[in-house]
């Protein structure tokens, strides 16, 4: 079960549903560009912490330039999502922003069933 990418996915949309919440009202009193930067000083050494502790480490020069390059793109992605994310939390509210609404889980279940058939498929 804990192989299984749904347990995966379910645990994903749980964790960014806290996000949000949390997100929220952090940016209520710091810029959210300043909010930004400091979630991703609390991600770093977490995420560094688990890789060492569950014996992942890769040495670096094992992955391929290619890796790389996509790797980088992927970082300024989410480093750009990030600080939309958390200027559209500061500016708008949360349940638009980030919908918990039982509209929006039911919006995610269907996501969710509709992966499971492309899957299975």
């Amino acid at each position: 079960m804990a192989a299984s990418w749904l347990v995966w996915a379910f645990l994903s949309a749980v964790f960014a549903a806290a996000t949000a919440i949390f997100a929220k009202m952090g940016v209520e009193a710091v810029n959210s560009n300043v909010a930004t930067l400091i979630r991703t000083l609390v991600i770093l050494p977490t995420l560094a912490l688990f890789v060492f502790a569950t014996g992942q480490w890769q040495p670096p020069s094992a992955i391929s330039p290619r890796t790389y390059l996509f790797l980088v793109l992927s970082g300024l992605a989410t480093g750009a999502s990030w600080l939309c994310y958390f200027r559209a939390l500061q500016l708008g509210d949360a349940s638009r922003v980030a919908p918990m609404s039982a509209t929006g889980w039911l919006g995610v279940a269907l996501i969710g069933a509709g992966a499971v058939v492309i899957a299975v498929s």
